[in-house]
């Protein structure tokens, strides 16, 4: 039976795109650059400060101007955190309906905590979640497993007992090699090039009520074999 569902942050459980677009071409305008459109940032906003810095200045992360401008971006980013970012519509419906199936949720994200938990408490959330692990909550982010691993311990639950909703290969990935469930948010940040088919995850959803109809059905399974 699954008791504990576990979401990825950004692109699957909060829309922060629009505020990390915003840092990014803000950025960028402060370096004399043009400010890129918001189709060309949402599908790379998954992939954190690195891979916006990527995109927005053409630089490896090599470069020794990348880490000064990559800080920069994180430091617009955490004065404007909340100004746009909103739930995915329907994952409130989600808390409530979970909440009412008594299974708790937690958040396992790549984003730093200094930037995860005033994002967390300005959606009013923090303190209702049964976790919540940031990117440097321990040593290793996904996709390594421990994140998720520790997210299961701290929910009180075992991992396949759990259920993990991502954006990102990583997230399937740091999920199936924790050995717990895993959906793919189809509704968050997927690249042109992304084939989230391949990503060998347990289904595909193309909107956060969906996780409910995915629990129902593999709870009432495991009911009927029981």
């Amino acid at each position: 039976m699954i008791k504990t569902v576990l979401f990825d942050l950004d692109g699957t459980f909060a829309d922060t795109a629009a505020d990390l677009a915003y840092a990014l071409n803000t950025t960028l305008q402060a370096h004399g650059k043009t400010p890129l459109s918001f189709d060309a940032i949402r599908p790379v906003v998954s992939h954190g400060a690195r891979a916006l810095i990527e995109l927005g200045f053409q630089l490896p992360d090599t470069d020794p101007s990348f880490p000064p401008l990559r800080q920069q971006l994180l430091d617009i980013y955490a004065n404007n955190i909340a100004r746009h970012t909103r739930l995915f519509a329907g994952i409130d419906v989600v808390l409530e309906a979970l909440a009412q199936r008594d299974i708790n949720w937690g958040i396992v994200t790549n984003k730093p905590a200094n930037l995860t938990k005033p994002l967390m408490q300005a959606l009013g959330l923090h303190d209702q979640a049964s976790c919540i692990i940031s990117g440097d909550t321990l040593p290793q982010r996904k996709p390594d497993p421990a994140p998720l691993l520790h997210a299961c311990t701290l929910a009180g639950s075992h991992a396949m007992e759990c259920v993990y909703v991502g954006d990102a290969e990583r997230d399937i990935i740091a999920g199936a090699r924790a050995g717990m469930h895993t959906l793919v948010a189809l509704f968050g940040y997927i690249g042109a090039m992304d084939l989230p088919e391949h990503w060998g995850a347990d289904a595909l959803i193309a909107s956060p009520l969906a996780i409910l109809d995915w629990i129902d059905t593999h709870n009432q399974r495991h009911v009927g074999h029981g």
